[in-house]
């Protein structure tokens, strides 16, 4: 059985040259950002044998799927 989980958003999106980086610590685009947030999250699901995949189209949005096995 899975759990599955899926954030999406209408906002700017995230270039094909970011969307690689999202999920490495300290990596972030704002001006105030710590960039642990996504790495964390990342490092969460793979320690719970989980899978989290981003599909991002500059202007259009995101959608992060978070997938979880119980």
């Amino acid at each position: 059985m899975f759990t599955v989980v899926e954030i999406e958003d209408e906002g700017i999106g995230i270039s094909e040259e970011d969307i690689d980086k999202i999920f490495e610590p300290f990596y972030t685009r704002k001006p105030n950002g710590v960039g642990l947030g996504l790495s964390i999250t990342y490092q969460l699901v793979k320690e719970n044998d989980g899978t989290i995949e981003t599909r991002s189209e500059v202007g259009k949005g995101t959608v992060v799927t978070i997938c979880l096995q119980h």
